[in-house]
């Protein structure tokens, strides 16, 4: 697993689970590049964009990690 953090979130990757479906790309090609490295940058978009393109992964190999604000 490969995690990229954005502010109060981070962008997990199991890249075991994935099918490469390209919905990440598609949506948000500034966030995901399969060409860069890393592949996934997060300063590409929005944290709200990056949570809303990450919820359409239909593998469920791209993931949310919320930090916990209560500590």
């Amino acid at each position: 697993m490969k995690t990229y953090p954005k502010e109060d979130i981070k962008i997990d990757w199991e890249p075991d689970k994935c099918i490469h479906s390209g919905n990440c790309v598609r949506g948000l090609p500034k966030v995901f590049d399969p060409k860069g490295r890393p592949w996934i940058t997060p300063e590409g978009a929005t944290r709200d964009e990056i949570i809303e393109q990450v919820a359409k992964c239909p593998s469920g190999a791209l993931s949310i990690i919320y930090s916990d604000s209560d500590s």
